[in-house]
């Protein structure tokens, strides 16, 4: 008798893993003119739902425009942005349903912290119940809920930018559009405030775009970061390949510092054969710099030592930073503090060293 086979039939979960997240947001060839001048030249960008996404890079770049462009505060001059598949581009910006937070907050200042939060509830005709309740969560979620009283101006930097954020979550848009957020904060309340983000994007999964050209914050927020230059986009990609193995040489420099070793003195050792039109890279923190005489290390074959004399030495608190000249070049390396270290001062003689296997190739 025939064995008859149970068909399998795999279950919902299992099919909803499989499946390709689909994209959220698609920008489609998108060109912004003002007058002959394109801020934004023929882009095309897909951002998967829930998504964190940072479009970074310098002043005229066109990574502002890119978000006012998704944000409805101008219209492109070519091409269509979607949202859930259907064409925005003639969309106002109240119509999409958006939050957004600029770097001044843009709260209303004439109005406590309580109604900041309640305005957007309002004009979309929630009932006042449910706008308390609403609000009443939403600042104990940020950590506000002494607060509700206060005016804007009674606020630190810190507080007001939670408010941003947290007006911008009320009324639960699927899309939350952060425009410099952080960018006049000072240091350590910009580092509070990536964690803050962190969590807020970890607890609501909203598909978020950033716009910033803080590097430190790109890398620390994103799923993937979008690096612009002059209108276009250089390279997409996730924070460590971005870092690890960019492109091209702008952004091996922008997204960090970058050593290009091709000074004439240089003769790069490495396993790997480059393509015509490309110069090797290498990050700071992989170079070693020891004595002249020091010891090898046990995977010295691995390596490749050069000879240098120190130029300069920066020490930044966690870390220690050279300037080494080496013929006709001046390498950056870079050491995290330790206790024990011998450290070098200007005019000392070192031997640098590194793995072939950390050297990047990267168009020119």
């Amino acid at each position: 008798m025939a064995l008859k086979m149970k068909s399998y039939l795999p279950t919902e979960d299992e099919l909803l893993e499989k499946a390709p997240v689909p994209a959220q947001i698609e920008f489609c060839n998108v060109t912004k003119l003002y007058g002959a001048v394109a801020a934004v030249k023929d882009i095309s960008l897909s951002v998967s739902r829930g998504e964190f996404l940072t479009i970074l890079g310098p002043s005229g770049s066109g990574k502002t425009t890119a978000l006012m462009l998704l944000a409805g505060f101008t219209t492109p001059s070519e091409g269509d942005i979607l949202i859930a598949g259907k064409s925005v581009s003639e969309v106002p910006s109240y119509r999409r349903d958006q939050g957004i937070v600029f770097q001044s907050y843009a709260l209303f200042p004439h109005l406590t912290v309580a109604r900041n939060l309640e305005f957007p509830l309002e004009m979309r005709g929630v009932n006042s119940a449910e706008r308390a309740k609403r609000v009443s969560r939403m600042l104990e979620r940020v950590r506000l809920s002494e607060f509700g009283g206060r005016m804007p101006s009674q606020l630190s930097g810190g507080q007001q930018q939670r408010v941003a954020l947290a007006r911008a979550l009320i009324a639960d848009p699927p899309i939350l559009l952060l425009d410099e957020p952080l960018g006049a904060l000072d240091r350590n309340l910009r580092e509070q405030m990536q964690i803050e983000i962190k969590d807020l994007h970890r607890e609501f999964g909203k598909t978020t775009i950033c716009v910033t050209h803080d590097q430190e914050e790109a890398l620390t927020l994103s799923d993937r970061i979008v690096v612009m230059r002059s209108g276009q986009i250089e390279q997409i990609d996730t924070p460590e390949a971005l870092y690890d193995r960019p492109n091209t040489r702008f952004v091996a420099n922008f997204l960090g510092e970058a050593n290009v070793l091709e000074g004439a003195d240089l003769k790069v050792q490495s396993d790997v054969v480059p393509s015509p039109g490309m110069v090797a890279m290498l990050r700071p923190e992989r170079i070693c710099v020891n004595a002249p005489t020091g010891p090898r290390r046990s995977d010295a074959e691995h390596r490749q030592s050069v000879a240098g004399v120190i130029e300069d030495m920066i020490y930044a608190g966690p870390l220690r930073k050279y300037r080494v000249r080496v013929g006709d070049t001046v390498l950056i390396a870079r050491e995290h503090v330790a206790s024990g270290q011998e450290v070098f001062g200007a005019g000392d003689e070192v031997r640098l060293d590194w793995l072939r296997s950390d050297v990047r190739f990267v168009t020119a």
